[in-house]
Order: C-alpha cells, then structure tokens, then sequence
C-alpha cells in the first residue's frame, strides 16, 4: 500500500476544508441551530414525548443525521469533482497510486469532514437541549459507518456528475428529501399503517432508527437490520466504484 499517496491526497483535501471553513463548518452548524430553536424549543415545547423521550432531545439524532448525510455526500462528491473538472485526475490516475489508495484517500478526508461536523453538532445540541447517550460505543459506530457509506455514494456521484448542476441533483432531490422523510423529525410508528408501510421503504429510516437507538434504547426497526442495511449500502456503493474503476467509466475518458 502507497501510504505516502493517501496521505498527499488526504491532506489535499483537508487542506482544502480548512481554506473553506465557513462552508465546510460554520454554515451546517448555524442551520442545525436553526432546527433546534424552532422544533426543539418552539415547537417541541407544545408536543408530547416521543417514546418517552422529550422531543427536543428525540429530533437530536435525527438532525446529526440529516447534517452527516449531506454533508457526507457533497463533501466527497466535490472532492474528486473538482480534479476531474480541472483536468488533474489524470495525474493522479497516471501515478503509481490504485483504485484502492485514491479511494482511501478522498473518501477518509471526506469521513473527517463529516465527523468533526456530527461532533461539533452534537456538542452544540448540548446547549439546546439535555439529553444523555445509553450506547456510545455503538453511536460512534453507526456515526462512522454512515459517513463512511455516504462518502461512497458522494464518490460515485462526483465520478458520475459532468457538470455542476448535476453534482448538486442527487444531494438536494434525493438524499435531502428522504433524510426529512427517514423520521428525523417523527417516529414512523406515529405514521398511519400504509405509510408506515411506504416509509420501510426509505433507507434513511435504518440509519436514523439505529442512531436513535444507540441514544434513547428505541427504535422504529430492529438494530440489527439498521446494521445491516447500512453494509449492505456500503456493499453497493462500493461495487459501483470498483466497476467505474474497471471500466474507467468518466475518468479515462
């Protein structure tokens, strides 16, 4: 393994990160503040709890779920969107660096990312609302197995963009709308029993509900199948890549 090369990309990208730190840091954070003053303080003061949880700190996984999956998939996707489009990706596709190494490279930058933003939210959540973590083993679990799945998918979606507007398609039109539909604000059990039916279909719900889990002990479904939901994701974002490598579907041409 070329560690030298996974290590000149990945500080790259995180220098890059740095240079852009109102982005990459500060705006997230000021917009998840923004959730929790109004449905954790003006809105969750007139609900009930929710699983017997006030719903203050219930929607708290939830929102450092729909920061770490958008996040996750623009920060990678930008990442090898940009030497594409800049024409450098043949340099680095030249070298002696694999499909494997490059991959390392741009996906763990984009992890750190993204998990130094959950942190920091969650850190910031603590001046919302009080709220206490029953599994923080299995949260740093499932928080780096997220970023990590989601870093995959921005991946495939940077290879698959050939323009800017595409590279903002998928984040905005998929991920955002099945993130607020995943039960980041509502347990789908409060849904009538065809769309609760309907929502089992939305994969964000197994990330959100084994989130929420390894927090309050509750879930919408079984741990065990959020679990293996998210590999499985995983499993198939990481067979696109290898075929987009062995093909060179967008990167040699």
């Amino acid at each position: 393994m070329n560690v030298y090369a996974i290590k000149a990309i990945y500080k790259f990208e995180m220098a890059r990160a740095w240079r852009t730190l109102m982005q990459s840091l500060a705006t997230p954070v000021l917009s998840t503040s923004l959730y929790f003053i109004v449905f954790g303080a003006a809105i969750g003061s007139r609900m009930e709890e929710v699983g017997g949880v006030p719903y203050g700190a219930f929607i708290v996984p939830g929102l450092i779920m729909l920061s770490i999956l958008t996040e996750s998939v623009s920060n990678a996707a930008f990442g090898i969107y940009m030497p594409r489009f800049a024409g450098t990706i043949y340099e680095v596709l030249s070298a002696p660096v694999s499909p494997f190494e490059i991959v390392v490279g741009y996906v763990g930058a984009a992890m750190t990312k993204s998990l130094v933003l959950a942190l920091v939210i969650l850190a910031t959540a603590r001046l919302f609302v009080p709220f206490e973590i029953a599994h923080p083993f299995w949260m740093l679990g499932f928080l780096v197995l997220t970023a990590m799945t989601f870093c995959l998918l921005g991946f495939v979606i940077g290879i698959w963009a050939d323009g800017w507007e595409k590279l903002q398609i998928v984040p905005m039109l998929v991920v955002m709308p099945l993130t607020f539909l995943g039960g980041t604000f509502y347990s789908i059990d409060m849904l009538p029993g065809i769309w609760r039916t309907v929502a089992l279909f939305n994969p964000v719900v197994y990330l959100v509900s084994g989130f929420r889990w390894s927090f309050y002990g509750i879930s919408d479904v079984a741990v065990g199948v959020s679990l293996g939901m998210t590999l499985v994701f995983m499993a198939l974002c990481l067979a696109v890549i290898v075929w987009m490598f062995r093909t060179g579907y967008r990167l040699k041409a």
